[in-house]
């Protein structure tokens, strides 16, 4: 007893950064490896999801293929998350995580990679027009509050543009709710705080409050304007994942990856890195990339020891990690909007005006008297989709996502279901035939959905937050790039690369 007591207290010590770990006899197998130099691997890429298999290309493209790949799960994929959902003899492939591209490519400008990702192996898309036909709802049933909905696009494109105008001036950085409010629009009544939800929340994971008003307009105009508009959402029955684990196919041998191993502990030396897995094995390297989220760096799922210095750990404690949660019910037959398309007044391409004639309807935004409470609805009922397949879902984000993630699944369902009995009440709803949303914020493997950028995060956060620590630890993932944050990216590592072939 006194034994385990004083081993719980050394380990305390340590973690809190008042010892190392030389005091620690638990440890004397990662001190004897640290000391001895000895090595499994010449670099750890630690989480198997984009930035991680990107890295493994890169590293493998510069001729450097003495890597291994730590992931967790059982799959290559990190957040982007398949679940076989539904009823016997009636399952479908349902995108719990990232589901769409993005921007794609105008012309011949500059191409999302994700987009040409997808295209090489061949993954399913279809055109989601996801601002441009949406059925209006409030707990009456169906109700006509498109005006308000067209006024919730302008307000957007304006807080964008005088975010824009901002910068040159040298004006410091505000929330979006201060933006907003700068550019005129102050939401009252549900009906406006719904429509700026679908613009905003749906799209950051957070609220305007929480937002930076800078970061949120330059990382919306990276993607939509340096690409193109257009959003294209996943239909593929390997699951949107399927395009990054193809591309790990092509250059990835088995000895490179280990599924199913959860990182417990970091260890960090200037003679290289050790990391400690949940079952108390032990995998060393020169050099450790960590991919891990930043909901699970802000928390303490894994230990870094010695502790990361403090410019480091203030600049991923001053970032913010958003959720955003798809709640997925299958019924037995449809019952819901897919016959008209309404238009917002901006200025389409021809070529989606064509596509919009003969497209039913995929989008409902219900109105609630408490703001985000089951607003965004979606058909995956379609006949571009999976028709036939009478599944519905419903998005929530931020606060009301850990709200739920605290209720029972019937909990859950029975809130849901109340809403959309208001929704169409002159519909008979039956109990669903499977219900399943993904707990993104309780799971110690994500601790949330994506990045957001608060008004208070500066870019020296932002650059401490992607630096390496001794040139032995480096981090990567979607929270560490200025432009491409709380998005599906693929990112460089050529600093490390450039280390690495010194």
């Amino acid at each position: 007893m006194l034994a385990s007591m004083r081993t719980a207290l050394l380990l305390s010590l340590a973690l809190h950064g008042t010892i190392y770990t030389a005091a620690l006899p638990i440890f004397h197998d990662v001190q004897t490896v640290l000391s001895e130099g000895r090595r499994d691997t010449k670099v750890l890429i630690l989480g198997g999801g984009v930035a991680g298999v990107t890295a493994a290309r890169t590293l493998h493209e510069q001729g450097i293929d003495d890597f291994i790949i730590i992931e967790a799960r059982h799959e290559l994929g990190g957040r982007m998350m398949s679940h076989a959902f539904g009823a016997a003899g009636k399952h479908w492939t349902v995108e719990v995580g990232a589901n769409w591209v993005q921007g794609t490519q105008t012309g011949d400008g500059p191409a999302n990679p994700i987009w040409e990702l997808a295209k090489k192996h061949n993954v399913s898309l279809r055109s989601s027009h996801d601002f441009m036909s949406v059925e209006t709802y409030d707990d009456s049933g169906a109700f006509d509050f498109q005006d308000v909905f067209r006024q919730s696009i302008e307000n957007f494109r304006s807080l964008t543009a005088t975010a824009g105008a901002r910068v040159p001036n040298q004006l410091v950085d505000m929330s979006a709710r201060s933006g907003y409010a700068l550019s005129g629009a102050r939401p009252s009544s549900r009906y406006e705080m719904a429509s700026e939800y679908y613009q905003f929340d749906w799209e950051f994971g957070a609220t305007p409050e929480e937002t930076s008003w800078l970061a949120s307009s330059w990382a919306h105009n990276h993607t939509f304007k340096t690409f193109s508009p257009e959003n294209l959402l996943s239909v593929d029955e390997r699951g949107f994942k399927a395009l990054i684990q193809a591309e790990a196919d092509e250059f990835l041998s088995e000895g490179q990856v280990r599924l199913n191993a959860t990182v417990s502990a970091i260890f960090t030396s200037r003679k290289g890195v050790v990391v400690m897995l949940s079952d108390g094995t032990t995998v060393s390297a020169d050099h450790a990339l960590c991919t891990f989220s930043l909901g699970v760096l802000q928390h303490d799922d894994v230990r870094f020891i010695p502790p990361l210095p403090i410019w480091k750990q203030e600049a991923i404690h001053s970032m913010a990690m958003g959720t955003y949660t798809k709640v997925f019910m299958q019924f037995p037959e449809k019952f819901w909007f897919d016959t008209e398309v309404h238009l917002s007044n901006a200025i389409f391409s021809t070529r989606i005006l064509h596509e919009l004639t003969r497209t039913a309807l995929q989008m409902a935004l219900y109105a609630d008297h408490e703001r985000g409470r089951y607003p965004v609805w979606q058909t995956l009922d379609h006949p571009d989709i999976f028709p036939g397949c009478g599944i519905l879902f419903t998005t929530v984000t931020g606060t009301f996502s850990q709200r739920i993630e605290s209720m029972t699944d019937a909990a859950v369902q029975a809130e849901i279901l109340s809403v959309l009995r208001s929704m169409f009440p002159n519909a008979s709803i039956p109990e669903p035939l499977d219900f399943y949303f993904q707990r993104w914020y309780s799971d110690p493997l994500f601790r949330g959905s994506y990045s957001n950028w608060p008004a208070n995060f500066l870019s020296e956060h932002q650059g401490n937050l992607r630096a390496n620590v001794d040139k032995r630890l480096w981090f990567a993932g979607e929270a560490t790039s200025k432009k491409w944050f709380g998005k599906l990216s693929v990112s460089t590592f050529q600093k490390m690369v450039n280390k690495l072939n010194r």
